[in-house]
């Protein structure tokens, strides 16, 4: 009997596991078990790796290091499989990681800097669904709004009210055809919450529509507890790995970033606060087609800020953008405190203006900001204003005030992106050199225990800015524009500027905010008389003023 039971109940279980694999419309990952059991997997394998394959080797040898990097390599293609098959939130974890080129092993940043371009996409019917949900229930507000409001003739009225019961007979919501003219079935880009299609609106308007992968919100707050519980199990077993700071981000921006009608907010925001930059284009949001899990924004095109090779097709000047972006960065982060997180060369975009000619930055993907309190922001600008001029003694005060304690050369390095030595010279006397660039990369590797613990001590607002200066380091590095003049020359008006404001702001003496004024005045003007030296140094005309000068002098004598 118990023979029988057993053999029917395996019939039973093989016949559903048949039915679900062939059912197209569901997936095994909608199920929390495989997910889970999958990360567990993965976890414990990533784990006895580590354990096993460096036990028996001398620490600090050659075949340590080897045998290092490649447990780092199998591990970090371990976690991009998991990551490509949980998807959503465990996508968006990789790419945080793979964005930070400068503090973690090359394996790991390497290895998971593809799941930028290798983000799932939902079908037609997913995103109709998120549409139908969604719209339909906008529209019938909308529509609502509309006879509670109108002051119109009988006939118009009974006109809204027709529409009205259209509109609430056809709940769940609206078709995409009865929305848009035209709806590209081919996502423009697909990123680990979502995907953006370019479509024409009934009225013309050619858009780019957001849609919100279905299951993401669902799964979002399951999958951060279940990374929280796996790091603080991996974290018993080795103790100096310290990636807690990884979870606590996942935790407090993952919301905000499902939420697109804050993404409208941010993008109007830094709109608004930088308009004095004409280069600089940000999508207009269609507000009254726009949700939580839909957003309606201007179509706007170009070229990846990181292809050199299409800027030159277009006649687009390469420095001019890579200092454009400088000076952008610069205000938002020292200036304003309110910063774009997420700048990969997806989400900045380069066109040049038929009519006038210009070359114009596109803004992309406004779901993650980080907002920087003001004595934050301040000791911020002060460090790395010591930074540029290579003032050991204000480096290690203001490292000290931001959370580095004892370990503020370390931090000093993963700010900047340079040796230690090149620190204590300054950072703007010479650029990176190739060798330079694999001792620092090396160095992620090298103190990876340490980099972890000053990421667990610095104020959070500091993980966020550490991510964006290494994507905007990539960007130059694909340009061939790092460590130019001109970026610390940006970064020094604006930190200069930044704390005079601040420090007239906390003066009552109409004199000493005078005095502030012309200080000010008189440090931009200094750098202002340096770039022209720069520039003409550089110049045809330049190099004639500097030769006949020279002549001049070797006549005297």
């Amino acid at each position: 009997m118990a023979r029988r039971a057993l053999k029917l109940a395996s019939l039973a279980a093989a016949t559903s596991g048949i039915y679900l694999y062939g059912n197209k419309f569901l997936d095994p990952n909608d199920f929390g078990v495989v997910r889970v059991g999958r990360a567990i997997a993965t976890t414990a394998v990533i784990t006895y790796d580590y354990l096993t394959s460096l036990r028996s080797v001398p620490y600090g040898s050659e075949e340590y290091d080897f045998l290092k990097s490649q447990v780092h390599l199998r591990s970090a293609e371990r976690l991009r499989e998991l990551c490509c098959a949980n998807r959503g939130t465990f996508i968006k974890v990789g790419q945080h990681l793979g964005a930070l080129d400068y503090l973690l092993p090359e394996e790991y940043t390497r290895t998971l800097k593809v799941l930028h371009s290798q983000a799932p996409q939902s079908t037609r019917q997913e995103i109709e669904q998120v549409i139908r949900e969604d719209l339909g229930k906008e529209l019938l507000k909308l529509s609502q709004r509309c006879v509670e409001t109108a002051e119109a003739e009988q006939s118009q009225m009974l006109l809204i009210e027709e529409s009205q019961e259209i509109l609430m007979n056809s709940l769940p919501g609206p078709q995409i055809k009865e929305l848009f003219v035209s709806f590209e079935d081919t996502p423009l880009g697909a990123a680990s919450l979502a995907q953006v299609h370019k479509a024409v609106l009934q009225d013309g308007r050619t858009v780019a529509v957001k849609i919100q992968h279905p299951k993401v919100q669902a799964q979002s707050s399951k999958d951060i507890l279940l990374m929280e519980v796996l790091l603080l199990v991996v974290k018993q077993i080795f103790p100096d790995f310290e990636f807690m700071w990884l979870v606590e981000e996942a935790k407090k921006n993952l919301p905000l970033e499902l939420d697109f009608l804050n993404e409208g907010r941010n993008a109007e925001k830094v709109a608004h606060m930088l308009k004095n930059f004409d280069f600089l284009k940000v999508p207009r949001i269609y507000w009254e087609l726009s949700t939580r899990r839909v957003l309606l924004m201007e179509f706007m095109e170009g070229g990846q800020v990181n292809d050199r090779a299409y800027m030159e097709r277009n006649g687009i000047n390469v420095n001019e953008i890579s200092r454009n972006l400088g000076k952008l960065y610069s205000e938002m982060i020292f200036v304003n405190g309110f910063v774009h997180c997420d700048p990969h060369p997806g989400n900045v975009l380069v066109k040049k203006c038929p009519a006038s000619g210009k070359a114009h930055i596109i803004l992309l993907d406004h779901g993650l900001y980080q907002v920087l309190s003001e004595s934050f922001r301040m000791d911020y600008c002060r460090l790395w204003q010591a930074l540029i001029k290579a003032d050991m003694k204000r480096v290690q005060k203001y490292s000290r005030r931001l959370g580095a304690g004892d370990l503020y050369p370390l931090f000093a390095c993963m700010l900047t992106a340079r040796s230690w030595e090149s620190v204590n010279r300054g950072i703007d006397r010479s650029p990176v050199s190739a060798s330079e660039d694999v001792e620092i990369r090396s160095n992620a590797a090298a103190y990876l225990p340490q980099i972890t613990q000053l990421l667990n001590n610095v104020p959070r607002q500091m993980l966020l800015l550490l991510k964006t200066n290494d994507l905007l380091r990539g960007i130059e590095s694909a340009l061939h524009t790092r460590a130019s003049a001109s970026s610390f020359l940006n970064m020094s008006r604006c930190c200069i500027r930044a704390v005079s404001t601040y420090q007239r702001s906390k003066s009552h003496s109409l004199c000493r905010k005078a005095q502030i004024s012309l200080a000010e005045a008189l440090s931009l003007w200094q750098i202002n008389l340096y770039e022209l030296f720069l520039w003409l140094k550089g110049s045809r005309m330049g190099s004639w003023v500097i030769a006949l000068l020279s002549r001049m002098h070797h006549s005297t004598y």
